[in-house]
């Protein structure tokens, strides 16, 4: 996608990311705060989340937040707590960015194990869905705000728990999207496929594969910046960041 977002677009507002520490997830906290935003970075390794906020300082952004968070092991509880501290510490939350996602493993069904599959389901699918219901209150009392997932075409063969996990995904965007929008102040939700990245999960997914042939993350960065921008009409779609996915 080519899109060319205004200077500071996104300043003085709140954006929390999951999935900071690494990939896409990082690729776009430092893209939104560059456009002015203060991101809150969500992730479970702390080194790596030091390193995208380091990143970002180091580049004469604002400042971000740290916000450490096993989603595999998350309770509800945790997601609370995570909704009071953003209201007690900013007040508002313009938007959030679902990126976080684990691969399992690619096998067929038969062979699939249990507890890969609840792991995958738990990061990929059940994570979202709890963080996006103890937010929601949050992101009703700000105007504007936007609820971004990120999904995957791979509902075919072998992909078991990880294709499964994000057609579940674009579903749920669905749903919420057309929920929100019968509100009066809605909240816009739509959905980005990236398409194929060179991240960490493409490698361990595509093993044989160069990775030098394909785009970095940062490359795709012009897509979740429209979305998460006011140009952004579209309501409970999914948009695609290249013109051709793999």
């Amino acid at each position: 996608m080519q899109y060319t977002a205004q200077q500071d677009f996104l300043k003085n507002k709140v954006i929390l990311i999951t999935g900071a520490g690494d990939g896409l997830g990082q690729a776009a906290a430092k893209a939104y705060a560059a456009y002015g935003a203060t991101v809150v970075l969500l992730g479970r390794t702390i080194k790596k989340l030091e390193k995208t906020y380091d990143d970002i300082i180091n580049a004469g952004h604002p400042e971000p937040a740290i916000y450490p968070l096993n989603l595999e092991g998350a309770t509800p509880k945790d997601y609370e707590d995570l909704a009071d501290t953003l209201k007690e510490q900013f007040g508002n939350l313009h938007g959030l960015l679902h990126s976080a996602a684990i691969l399992g493993v690619t096998t067929p069904i038969q062979q699939h194990d249990i507890e890969v599959w609840y792991q995958v389901m738990q990061v990929n699918l059940n994570a979202p869905f709890v963080m996006t219901r103890a937010l929601l209150p949050l992101l009703r009392e700000t105007p504007g705000s936007k609820i971004i997932f990120t999904t995957d075409d791979k509902s075919h063969a072998y992909w078991g728990a990880y294709g499964i996990s994000k057609d579940a995904l674009t579903s749920f965007m669905k749903i919420l999207g057309d929920e929100l929008n019968t509100e009066e102040h809605s909240v816009q939700v739509n959905a980005i496929n990236p398409g194929a990245v060179r991240t960490q999960m493409r490698v361990r997914a595509f093993p044989g594969e160069d990775p030098n042939t394909l785009p970095v993350a940062e490359d795709v960065m012009p897509a979740y910046l429209y979305v998460m921008s006011d140009d952004c009409k579209e309501i409970a779609q999914t948009i695609l960041a290249q013109e051709t996915d793999a």
